[in-house]
C-alpha cells in the first residue's frame, strides 16, 4: 500500500534552545531562512506524502500559522511586485494538514499514537523534524519509500555512526544484508561503550504499519518514564518484515545547539547568493 500519510511530532517544549522557544516553538527556529519543520515537510512532499499530521502540544500555535494562507502578506507581496517563491510549501490546505494535540508530555510513542484516528488501518511515516537529514540526490525519505515499494513492512532509516559514539542512540542490531538494506534482528537503545551490536543508529525516519498503533495503546512507560516508540517497534521484529534503509546524505542533529549552528553554517556556506562570501568570512576568522 502507498505511503499517503506521515506524522509529525511537534509538541515538544524544547528547553535545550531557552530562551529563544520561551515563545517560538523550536521547530520554527530558522536554519538559514526555513523553519526546520519546513524542511521535513518538503521532504514528505517529495516522497509523495498526501496527509501532513502535526502532533502538537500547548504553545505551538505558531507551527499551523505557518502552513496556514496569510493573505495580507500575500497581497502585500503581490502589490509591490514581489515574487512569492519564498513562501512556496508554506500553505497547505486543510486535506492535506491535520493538527491533533498531545495534551501531556508522554513521549515519541505517546505522541505517535495520539495520530491513531487519522492513521486508521494504513502504513505510515514518521519524521522527526529536529533531525535534519540532507539528501545527495532524493531526500531521506523519498530514499525510504523506493525500499519500502520493494520490501513492505516496516522501515527505519539507518545511519553510520563511530562506534564510540552509540551509546548516544538507538542502535539496530543487523541481519543479512543487501545494499543500503539491512534486515533488523532487533533494537538496542543507547548501548553501553562496546557492546553496541553495529554502528547503525536511527536518526528519527520511519516507515510503519499501523499494528504498531494497538502496541502503543498498551505499552508501559520505558526509559525516561515515557512510552518509547522503540519499545513498540521492537515487538514487531520477527512478525512482520522489518528492515533499516542506509541514508546517503549528511544527517545534522538540530535539537543540540551545535548541530543546529553547523546546519546554518553548512546550508549558507551551499547557498548561491551568500555562500562564496561567507566561506571567505569563515576562511579569514579562523586564520
Amino acid at each position: 500500500m502507498t505511503i499517503r500519510k506521515a506524522v509529525f511530532p511537534v509538541a515538544g517544549l524544547g528547553t535545550r534552545f531557552l530562551p529563544a522557544t520561551k515563545a517560538v516553538p523550536k521547530e520554527l527556529l530558522p536554519v538559514v531562512d526555513r523553519p526546520l519543520v519546513q524542511y521535513a515537510v518538503d521532504e514528505a512532499l517529495e516522497a509523495g506524502i498526501e496527509t501532513m499530521i502535526f502532533v502538537t502540544g500547548r504553545n505551538k500555535g505558531a507551527i499551523e500559522d505557518h502552513f496556514d494562507v496569510a493573505y495580507e502578506l500575500e497581497r502585500i507581496q503581490a502589490d509591490r511586485g514581489k515574487p512569492l517563491d519564498a513562501l512556496k510549501g508554506t500553505r497547505l490546505t486543510p486535506g492535506n494538514a491535520i493538527f491533533v494535540r498531545q495534551q501531556e508530555p508522554r513521549g515519541l510513542g505517546h505522541a505517535v499514537w495520539c495520530a491513531r484516528d487519522i492513521i486508521g488501518d494504513e502504513p505510515f511515516a514518521i519524521i522527526l523534524p529536529d533531525e535534519l537529514l540532507i539528501g545527495r540526490e532524493k531526500g531521506c525519505l523519498a530514499q525510504m519509500v523506493a525500499q519500502y515499494e520493494k520490501v513492505g513492512g516496516n522501515l527505519v532509516c539507518a545511519l553510520e555512526v563511530p562506534m564510540e559514539e552509540t551509546p548516544s542512540y538507538g542502535i539496530i542490531d543487523p541481519g543479512a544484508r543487501d545494499g543500503v538494506l539491512t534486515e533488523v534482528k532487533g533494537l538496542v537503545e543507547k548501548p553501553k561503550l562496546g557492546t553496541a551490536p553495529s554502528n547503525l543508529m536511527l536518526p528519527g525516519r520511519y516507515i510503519l504499519q499501523p499494528e504498531v498503533m494497538g502496541l502503543l495503546a498498551t505499552q508501559e512507560a520505558g526509559a525516561g518514564g515515557e512510552v518509547q516508540l522503540t519499545d513498540s517497534m521492537a515487538k514487531l521484529i520477527g512478525k512482520q518484515p522489518f528492515h533499516g534503509v542506509t541514508f546517503d546524505g549528511e544527517r545534522f542533529d538540530c535539537g543540540s545547539k551545535l548541530g543546529f549552528a553547523q546546519a546554518n553554517f553548512a546550508l549558507a556556506c551551499r547557498d548561491a547568493a551568500m555562500g562564496a562570501e561567507l566561506r571567505g568570512w569563515a576562511k579569514a576568522l579562523l586564520g
